[in-house]
C-alpha cells in the first residue's frame, strides 16, 4: 500500500519535488512553496536555444552551460530551473548545483514573466547569482543585470538589432533580433 503524505502550503520539500512526475509542467519551490508553470511556447522554447548554443560556443574553459530542466538550489529550501545556467565546471555535481551560478537566464513568457521579473530577479540576488539576463522574445529585448552587493544594477537594455558587447561571465556578442525565430 502506498503512503500518501498531506502537504500544506509552505511545507514543500526536495523529497517532494523530486517524487513529482516528468510531465512537461516545470516545478520551482521557493521556502516550501510550491510553483507550478506550464511548458513554455515555442518562441520561449526556440529563443532558450539559440542563447544556449551563442553561449556555449564563447564560453571559457572553466564554464559549463546548461539549460532547464536543471535545478539550481541555493538553499534547503529553494529550488529554481532558470531557462540557461551558466555555472563553474567545479560546481557540476551529481543532482543539482547549489552554488551561486555565473549566469542566469529566463526567456519571459506570458505565465512566468511577474515570476521572473520580480521573484527570481530578488531569489538569485539573494543567492548571490553574478549576472541575470532577462530576454522578452516579443519586444526582441534583453535586460543585463549584474549583482552588486546584495541587489542586481541594470547594467544595459538592448533592443532589436542593437549589440551588447558583455563581459560577464565571458566575452560574448549578443544581438537580441537574432534570438528569435523569424517568421516569413
Amino acid at each position: 500500500m502506498v503512503s500518501v503524505r498531506t502537504i500544506h502550503p509552505g511545507e514543500f520539500t526536495f523529497e517532494d519535488l523530486d517524487a513529482l512526475p516528468d510531465d512537461g509542467m516545470q516545478y520551482e519551490l521557493v521556502d516550501g512553496m510550491l510553483l507550478v508553470t506550464p511548458a513554455p511556447r515555442a518562441e520561449h522554447q526556440w529563443a532558450v536555444l539559440e542563447i544556449a548554443v551563442l553561449l556555449r560556443a564563447a564560453r571559457t574553459p572553466d564554464a559549463e552551460v546548461y539549460v532547464a530542466p536543471l535545478d539550481f538550489r541555493p538553499t534547503s529550501r529553494r529550488s529554481f530551473q532558470p531557462d540557461v545556467l551558466v555555472v563553474r565546471g567545479e560546481d557540476v555535481v551529481q543532482g543539482a548545483i547549489q552554488r551561486p551560478l555565473l549566469l542566469a537566464v529566463e526567456v519571459l513568457s506570458p505565465s512566468t514573466q511577474s515570476k521572473d521579473m520580480l521573484l527570481k530577479r530578488a531569489m538569485y540576488a539573494e543567492a548571490g547569482v553574478a549576472s541575470y539576463w532577462i530576454f522578452d522574445p516579443d519586444a526582441q529585448e534583453l535586460t543585463v543585470l549584474e549583482l552588486d552587493g546584495q541587489q542586481y544594477a541594470e547594467r544595459a537594455v538592448v533592443r532589436g538589432n542593437e549589440v551588447y558587447d558583455a563581459v560577464s561571465p565571458f566575452a560574448v556578442r549578443v544581438v537580441p533580433a537574432e534570438l528569435v525565430r523569424q517568421v516569413s
